[in-house]
């Protein structure tokens, strides 16, 4: 084919032979396969050139032949020969530097060897090898030129136009293979020339290429012999590779943190402390990858060089080196202020600083030091660091809100966190009662002490013959319980001891005495309190503190250990019966009480749920189950917010850990615990909802004086959404109705921003469980609401009402949230519709006024729906409707609602439908064309060319024909001048829009490719009209403006023909899917091309 076509007269072969029906060829189809044929490709082209390069590469036939092949190609128009010819391209360009840099090698060492044997004495000097090295100099020299004219070649005539490809893969290829040449050859690539164009990639809109920009930098900046040649780069696109830092893909903000660590590195004062700043921050970011990037950074910028000056002079620092690292560790978190929690700069520093962080000694040393210098603050810090470093260690999981990705740990990971644990358990056993000792009296310092317990080997206490510091861990346990009553200390200590509790240890029944010694304690302590609170008298502030902090301290043990021996059910009840019926017990109490009743509660029903309980077991659960029940309802009227808070989150979870559910799993013998909420109390629980969660800041109830504080507000607001999560929970697991879930739809609108993900998740849950009663529930919210406006406001003047505003704006994202399954949601939509209807209707004033029925201003709100609606369907409900108001007794024609929704239902630029399926209408624009009607489509020559608005930036495969006027060259001198252009400016990456023109061929090939039938198609689906004797071809686009719309000439005999077959379906509320409008199946029928041509060039 080389010998007898030319370049062109092959591509134009290949073009009319390809399939452009598949959208998929080898580089682009997915698989494994395909995979290795790509691998298997590139190796094939570096083989080819290899094995070349002592004999064909130099005949002028092969190579030249193949470059100007692949160049042409590159200029297509078609994406697979465009993608495929740019990687043989840049592949063969790849060989050729390999073989260029081998010729350089070589040329060096004949001079060395020409140079020697010239310096050689008279006598030693051979004249026939001197000939010889300088032929084979000459030869060298006319390889080497031969070949940087191949290189020069290919990256004139592909890597510069194809760097700006409008197909990304084409531009990675690029960025990566030019990488690869500086690396190889950087004599002669390495050069600003080439730099520039990764510098200006560098602001791409598609990730893999900025990635691949910023792989091939990194391979430059790990090399100190380029650093040299980097410096223009460096200071031209160093602002650009900070940015970076902040890109919206994590892969690539990874990936310019290494670039950055690497210039940090091996280039001295480049980075200021400003371009530094902008990273330390990145620490604490959610992404694990990303802020271990950033904690590398921080490493080497700020530890790494005081650390290692702490070694070099450590006999004249006061600190030692490990000390130093911790003290600078505590400056930046306490100068950061960016974050509370020490966590996540400790997980974020341990891929590079582990070993130091493991550092337990110099961390406790600090800890325990007498005379030590640090702070209050800083003394939480260093122990929080040291949890954080103990569970890093140990457990390896990343801090809440932190993914890593992996699913598990390799056996050598595993083992290494064995040996840490070992050594963390070894050391701190006999500190960690000090450290309680000396933080005794401070609940910020305590509580994350004893959960150091949890990274601990517990055996070793037994192994090791350790009794006599568990005898001091156990002293000092009680000891903080009884001092503090911060439910985080109290919390702490519970579960310190219910680790020591197991019955597998040897030491349990130690542990277990001090337990009850413990709870022996505090059940006398409260036994006495109780006595005097029931018999009357008055307790003063200490006493009802002490009450309290007893209480408090019951409550939190019994939620870790079961202490049903110790009955503190029947007083518990006792005094909360006292509170319910004088309303003379304070608060303080009552809170804790509550509490401890519920854990008893649970723990009787742990007892019981085992298949040995008696029935008399169970019946005895369910009086307690009562009891607690009516106390929590009597407790939601208490006056007392927090009593009702408290009352409402217990019921919450009783309700449901009562459900009917209970008894799965073969256990019918608790059936008669499943415990159902009345009427009653289920209208509480509404009511709670309403005063005590959708209320706005500042209004009663919301407690305005602590609203100033941001803190205090957003607590507030996370405990409104605990209890609106509760109230959910109850009616996702049908403890509660679907139609009490109106009282929370209703407000989706005006709480969007406090609730509005609930809320969104319990509506679609909901929609999961009963599509049907969903949709009948977000209809009773409209009524409700319009109900209390209409109550409130009176009939007159209802629709200029901004709660009216906020409705309609509720109704919309009600009709949004439908989703765009038009045909699933056929059958809800009519019926809301039909419901709303009635519900409009349902009041009507008599026959002697002239007012128009209350309720009518709600058929503003159905217009929000009526877009769902098939057009079908609108003439159906039309009609419906128009039967409806024949009931009225004055003529309302003339009402404003009434046309405002036949409006709605009449018009068809609303509807969103142009299939059963619901897929919406494609964007269309006329062109105008001189034609008469009956005869074939005619272009006149003045719109022969059309530039389109806009095009897809990844376009499928198009037609190139080469033609007789349009050849594939025909671009070709203005993509020469392209370097120079790109010296003086940098291109806006990804802004550039394509030209595009159709061929004066075009209907002529149209009607060739498909035949005469698609004119009889468009024909039916009346895609021309007539207008002032002119037709207009409709061609599908995707443009922001819609110049047209569907006509369909039929429609009046397609909906006569079907009326009573659709009305049927339509009074049964069964809308099936076979009710399809004849323009419907036409337009499914019709095979419409979409015509995209693509420009080779550009992006």
């Amino acid at each position: 084919m080389f010998k007898t076509l030319q370049n062109s007269e092959i591509i134009q072969y290949l073009t009319e032979k390809f399939d452009e029906d598949s959208v998929k060829y080898p580089l682009a189809a997915p698989g494994p396969a395909w995979r290795k044929f790509r691998s298997s490709f590139c190796e094939f082209v570096a083989a080819l050139v290899c094995q070349c390069q002592y004999s064909y590469l130099y005949d002028d036939f092969l190579m030249d032949t193949l470059i100007s092949l692949l160049t042409g190609l590159s200029d297509s128009q078609i994406r697979a020969f465009r993608h495929t010819s740019t990687l043989a391209a840049m592949k063969l360009m790849t060989g050729l530097v390999r073989i260029a840099l081998h010729l350089s090698l070589q040329k060096d060492n004949n001079q060395r060897q020409y140079e020697a044997e010239r310096n050689k004495g008279l006598g030693h000097r051979s004249p026939e090898r001197l000939e010889s090295l300088l032929e084979k100099h000459k030869e060298l020299q006319e390889h080497q030129e031969e070949i940087e004219g191949m290189m020069n070649a290919i990256f004139r005539g592909v890597f510069v136009h194809r760097y700006r490809d409008v197909l990304p893969e084409i531009r990675a290829i690029c960025m990566e293979e030019i990488g690869t040449w500086m690396q190889s050859y950087s004599t002669s690539f390495l050069t600003d020339s080439y730099l520039k164009y990764i510098g200006w990639t560098l602001h791409d809109k598609q990730r893999e290429v900025r990635l691949k920009c910023l792989k091939a930098l990194q391979g430059l900046y790990s090399d100190r012999d380029f650093i040299s040649c980097l410096e223009l780069f460096t200071s031209r696109f160093k602002d650009r590779m900070v940015s970076m830092v902040m890109d919206r893909e994590y892969d690539v903000a990874v990936e310019s943190i290494k670039l950055l660590t690497l210039i940090l590195k091996n280039m001295e004062g480049v980075l200021t402390d400003t371009d530094c700043e902008s990273i330390y921050p990145v620490v604490y970011a959610s992404n694990r990858a990303l802020a271990s990037a950033a904690g590398e950074f921080l490493y080497w910028k700020l530890f790494f060089p005081e650390c290692e000056v702490g070694v070099a002079n450590g006999r004249e620092q006061h600190h030692s080196p490990r000390r130093n690292f911790f003290y600078l560790l505590l400056a930046f978190s306490m100068e950061s202020e960016l974050h509370d929690h020490a966590a996540y700069l400790v997980d974020s520093l341990w891929d590079c600083a582990g070993p130091q962080l493991k550092d337990w000694e110099s961390l406790t040393g600090l800890l325990l030091e007498k005379d030590q210098s640090l702070g209050d603050v800083q003394e939480n810090t260093l122990i929080e660091i040291l949890v954080s470093s103990a569970r890093q260690a140990t457990e390896g999981y990343p801090p809440v809100g932190r993914v890593t990705g992996r699913k598990g740990f390799t056996a050598k990971e595993r083992k290494i966190q064995a040996d840490d644990k070992l050594k963390l358990t070894e050391h701190l056993i006999p500190l960690l009662p000090q450290l309680l000792a000396k933080f005794s009296a401070d609940a910020e310092k305590v509580s994350p002490l004893l959960q150091l317990l949890n990274f601990f080997d517990l055996n070793i206490y037994c192994t090791g013959r350790l009794q006599k510091h568990l005898e001091l861990l156990l002293q000092q346990l009680q000891e903080v319980v009884v001092k503090h009553t911060e439910p985080v200390v109290l919390e702490a200590g519970a579960r310190a001891l219910y680790l020591l509790c197991d019955p597998e240890f040897t030491f349990f029944s130690r542990v277990d005495f001090a337990r009850s010694q413990l709870v022996d304690l505090l059940t006398d302590r409260f036994q006495q309190e109780l006595e005097e609170l029931l018999q009357g008298s008055f307790l003063d502030e200490d006493e009802v503190y002490n009450m309290a902090a007893t209480l408090k301290r019951l409550s939190a043990f019994h939620n870790a250990h079961d202490l049903t021996r110790w009955e503190l059910y029947e007083p518990c009840c006792r005094l909360l019966k006292k509170a319910v019926d004088t309303g003379d017990v304070p608060r303080q109490i009552i809170l804790p009480a509550l509490t401890l009743i519920y854990f008893s509660v649970l723990w009787t029903l742990a007892h019981v749920s085992g298949s040995k309980s008696s029935q008399e077991q169970v019946m005895g659960l369910r009086g307690k189950l009562l009891t607690l029940c009516d106390l929590c309802q009597s407790c939601l009227s208490d006056v007392d917010s927090e009593i009702q808070e408290q009352a409402f989150v217990l019921l919450s979870d009783l309700l449901l850990i009562f459900s009917p559910q209970m008894i799965l799993g073969g256990q019918d013998h608790l059936k008669p615990l499943i415990f159902l909420p009345e009427t009653t109390l289920q209208s509480e629980l509404a009511s709670f909802l309403m005063d005590h969660v959708f209320i706005q800041p500042g209004e009663p109830g919301s407690d305005t004086k602590d609203a100033e504080e941001e803190q205090a507000q957003i607590e507030q607001l996370h405990q409104r959404r605990r209890l609106l999560a509760g109230f959910c929970k109850l009616l996702l697991y049908g403890v509660l109705e679907m139609e009490a879930a109106s009282d929370i739809f209703k407000h989706y609108s005006k709480f969007y921003n406090d609730y509005g993900d609930i809320i969104k998740e319990i509506l679609t849950r909901s929609r999961q469980i009963n599509r049907k009663q969903c949709s009948q529930t977000l209809l009773l919210s409209l009524k409700q609401l319009y109900t209390e406006l209409l109550q409130e406001h009176g009939p007159n003047g209802l629709d200029s009402l901004p709660a009216f505003m906020e409705m309609r704006d509720l109704a919309r994202r009600f009709a949004l949230s439908f989703g765009p399954q038009q045909l699933r949601n056929r059958d809800l939509i009519v019926m809301l519709h039909k419901e709303g209807i009635k519900f409009s209707l349902a009041e009507l004033p008599p026959a002697s006024s002239s007012n128009q029925p209350p309720n009518l201003a709600f058929l503003e709100l159905l217009e929000e729906f009526s877009p769902r609606l098939f057009h079908q369907d609108k003439q159906l409900l039309l009609s419906y409707f128009q039967k409806c108001l024949h009931r009225v007794p004055q003529p309302c024609s003339h009402w404003s609602p009434v046309i405002s929704y036949c409006r709605s239902l009449s018009s068809q630029e609303n509807s969103a439908e142009t299939s059963p399926q619901g897929h919406p209408q494609p964007k269309r624009r006329r062109i105008e064309a001189t034609s008469k009607q009956g005869q074939e489509h005619f272009c006149p020559p003045q719109e022969q060319s059309l530039l389109l608005s806009s095009a897809p930036q990844t376009p499928t495969f198009t037609s190139t024909t080469v033609k007789g006027r349009y050849s594939l060259w025909r671009q070709k001198d203005g993509e020469e001048d392209s370097a120079s252009e790109f010296t003086q400016s940098q291109p806006p990456f990804g802004s550039q829009k394509p030209k595009y023109s159709y061929r004066e061929d075009f209907h002529h090939n149209v009607h060739s490719r498909y035949g005469s039938g698609l004119g009889s198609q468009l024909t039916r689906l009346s895609l021309m009209e007539e207008e002032d004797d002119d037709d207009e071809i409709v061609i599908e686009e995707s443009s922001e403006e819609e110049a047209g719309k569907w006509e369909d000439t039929d429609k009046h005999a397609s909906s006569h023909s079907s009326f009573k077959r659709q009305r049927d379906l339509f009074d049964s509320a069964e809308v099936g899917s076979d009710v399809i409008s004849e323009t419907t199946l036409c337009l499914l029928q019709a095979d419409c091309p979409v015509i995209n041509i693509i420009s080779p060039t550009g992006i």
